[in-house]
């Protein structure tokens, strides 16, 4: 404000005057600038070391994106509690850029599987539990992490306050305490500690009086000791652990062993001899699950990409119309009703009661999979719909819709992927994983495995203007293609 002000009060041809003096002042020194810069040139030819001087830092190296990977974790068995499991890179980004988390910075292992990395397993954004790593090694030619799966931490426990014991009695403190119960011949407590007739403390004064009848244990003294028995000398005794020189026995140290060729027995677990968590998933089961797995150095709460509708009824709707348009993709339209003849005229005709026949049921989808997303908030919604035909998956044919409504709630298809089971390697087919936050702004992307019949990859694609593209493809050479 005060700064407006002496601004306003500067006469506008003063401010003028001064602006002509700083233009006058810049070109005086942009020539004397220009005369510099052939002695800066012979200095820095001199010096060569100065010219790997990287420079003054600026600001913006502050607010360089975050490094965040993200992994897809398989497994067999009960979710937490797996028979197997393992953990797959696929991406990293870092500086802003996706990099192939199997490959990036590998020493051996990529960076995304180094020891002691942690990362937290989502579900539909939402943390539901950890995955540390232990150790990794290739199948197939392709890095894999194995560790433990652990749950997530609960809140930590109220501290619980026990009631303080107390044998005094403080009419003035309405601080609920516990009480110590009386026995018969304790006297009053909680008077001053004086000193009483005999001379000793009041706290030795207030004491029970001793029972009489109470058994007491005695120490043995000099005296009683005196008429103990003599130590026979005969009696057995146990030996001392340390034994005399000459009974040590001479033992040979291993390196000094000749014989290349004995078997040598090694002490304890050697170091580097073997993998903290053993291999145990192999290949690709059918009874294989997947979630998707994210490490990053900050914290970032939940993200749940769930879709609320406004009107329950436009997901069944929409729901309806994808999967006819997954039949037609797949070839289960039903065939269409025989033409009518002169004389099926003529019978329907005189038996107008009969009631028409009911449309046959559609087709059957094959292990059908449908989920709505809002990928980024106050977006409208994101469905995805696979599904493949019966019978066995080598001769199956496979499909994959991804869709948004378009403004009059009708069905926009913005990407098909359509192949059968004699195709893969040419087209792979397209198994949602989950949606996830890869570029850390806050925006969901639909993580896709691409499988194909000897080969599979991970891939990310980004909705966004009525568009799904691809943003990112890893794993080695990308394989097939999507409409």
């Amino acid at each position: 404000m005060v700064n407006g002000m002496l601004k306003s009060a500067v006469p506008l041809h003063y401010s003028r005057r001064r602006r002509r003096v700083s233009w006058v002042r810049e070109a005086k020194f942009q020539s004397f600038a220009a005369g510099l810069v052939f002695a800066a040139a012979a200095l820095l030819a001199a010096i060569p070391g100065w010219s790997q001087y990287p420079g003054q830092i600026t600001n913006n190296a502050n607010k360089a994106p975050e490094l965040r990977a993200v992994a897809v974790l398989e497994w067999t068995g009960p979710a937490g509690k797996p028979r197997t499991c393992r953990l797959v890179p696929v991406t990293i980004l870092d500086q802003g850029q996706l990099q192939d988390g199997s490959i990036y910075m590998a020493r051996p292992q990529p960076m995304a599987l180094a020891g002691e990395v942690e990362y937290e397993l989502e579900e539909n954004g939402k943390t539901v539990g950890l995955f540390d790593i232990e150790n990794s090694g290739q199948e197939q030619g392709s890095w894999v992490g194995y560790g433990t799966w652990k749950p997530m931490p609960g809140p930590p426990k109220p501290k619980v306050e026990t009631a303080r014991v107390d044998d005094f009695d403080d009419p003035d403190d309405d601080k609920p305490v516990l009480h110590r119960k009386k026995h018969p011949g304790d006297t009053q407590s909680g008077g001053s500690s004086g000193s009483n007739s005999s001379g000793n403390s009041g706290s030795a004064s207030n004491a029970p009086a001793p029972d009489p009848d109470r058994p007491v244990l005695h120490k043995s003294d000099e005296s009683t000791n005196s008429n103990a028995p003599a130590e026979d000398p005969d009696r057995p005794r146990l030996k001392d652990d340390k034994k005399p020189a000459d009974e040590v026995g001479h033992v040979e140290s291993l390196p000094d062993i000749s014989d290349p060729d004995r078997p040598r027995l090694m002490r304890g677990k050697p170091e580097g001899s073997g993998l903290k968590v053993l291999p145990s998933l192999m290949g690709l089961p059918p009874d294989m699950e997947q979630a998707v797995a994210v490490s990053d150095a900050q914290n970032h709460p939940d993200h749940p990409w769930s879709y609320k509708w406004a009107n329950p009824g436009d997901e069944a709707k929409l729901k309806g119309d994808l999967e006819q348009i997954a039949r037609t993709a797949l070839g289960l339209d039903n065939p269409p009703a025989p033409a009518s003849t002169p004389q099926a005229k003529r019978v329907s005709t005189t038996h107008k009661s009969l009631k028409p026949a009911a449309p046959p049921e559609p087709a059957p989808l094959a292990d059908e999979h449908f989920r709505v997303f809002e990928l980024a908030y106050g977006s409208g919604a994101t469905l995805v719909l696979s599904a493949h035909t019966e019978g066995p998956l080598d001769k199956a044919k496979f499909v994959t819709l991804i869709a948004q409504p378009d403004l009059y709630g009708n069905v926009l298809v913005l990407l098909k992927n359509v192949t059968d089971g004699a195709h893969l390697d040419e087209t792979p087919r397209m198994k949602l994983i989950d949606a996830v936050d890869a570029m850390a702004d806050n925006r969901g992307e639909l993580l896709f495995e691409l499988r194909g019949e000897t080969q599979r990859q991970f891939a990310l694609y980004r909705v966004y203007r009525g568009q799904a593209q691809k943003l990112f493809v890893g794993g080695g050479a990308e394989v097939g293609s999507a409409e």
